[in-house]
């Protein structure tokens, strides 16, 4: 009697069973080999659920070794900050940033996070201009991008609610809410965009006008909270709740116009 792992088969003594990943294996007699395949079913789904969210971990270990550092006089923030502030006359330091971002944004990548480093470095207006900048040119990117998409990349998009939603309606208004919602995917947007053909000329005043608004709100709270006067203070950011109530009225009054012109 013996237990061999083939691919996607179980062999075990002259039984055939399929081995389905998705779920546990109903093996009868064996009980270590029960126990070795439940316990790398957990381990599986220990690791799925991490990747998930490895973003929010890395942040959290990146914000944890910062503190960590700072109080213990390994980098003194402060005076980093001031270093930094001195390359924000540099032309090439905008136009790197928003390389950046459109390489980050066309391949579905965390380009937003950017704006902790530009809105400490430049005024909130230079800011906002490069984050809109590398945001439009990595979502026209994207859009172009998503002809290139896998079949299982282009399925995930299609099942997203945002895809529902731009299927519905993809006009200006939606595009410019939706940019504008705080915490919203810029990536999953590009790219439902591209899939849908949405067409361009309300793409991308959307994209402009809606990052440059919110980026302007954030890179304000962020460079206010990190000029040497106030880096000790506490980042307010109750700046934010305008935006989620002005995109949230608009999504409603599209969804309830949509409503009327259906019944």
């Amino acid at each position: 009697m013996f237990l061999q792992l083939t691919g996607v088969v179980l062999v075990k003594g002259d039984k055939l069973a399929d081995f389905n990943t998705n779920s546990y294996l109903n093996i009868q007699g064996d009980e270590a080999a029960i126990n070795w395949l439940t316990g790398g079913e957990r381990l599986r789904k220990i690791v799925e659920t991490t990747l998930r969210h490895y973003k929010l971990i890395i942040l959290v270990i990146l914000v944890g070794l910062g503190l960590a550092l700072q109080q213990t006089g390994t980098i003194d923030l402060e005076a980093l900050i001031i270093l930094a502030r001195q390359y924000a006359d540099r032309w090439w330091l905008g136009v790197l940033l928003v390389v950046i971002q459109t390489v980050l944004f066309t391949f579905a990548m965390a380009g937003s996070s950017l704006v902790w480093i530009t809105a400490a470095i430049f005024t909130p207006v230079t800011s906002a201009t490069i984050i809109a900048s590398g945001t439009t040119l990595g979502g026209i990117f994207a859009y172009l991008f998503s002809e290139r998409l896998s079949e299982e990349w282009t399925q995930k998009i299609k099942f997203s609610q945002i895809y529902q939603l731009l299927q519905k309606e993809s006009n200006f208004f939606i595009l410019f809410a939706l940019r504008l919602m705080p915490g919203f995917p810029h990536s999953v947007i590009n790219y439902s965009c591209g899939i849908l053909k949405t067409r361009l000329i309300h793409f991308i005043p959307a994209a402009i006008a809606g990052t440059a608004i919110k980026t302007y709100v954030y890179s304000l709270v962020i460079y206010n909270a990190t000029t040497p006067d106030t880096l000790t203070s506490t980042i307010n950011l109750s700046s934010v709740w305008p935006l989620l109530a002005l995109s949230t009225f608009i999504l409603a009054v599209i969804a309830v116009k949509h409503y009327l012109n259906n019944r």
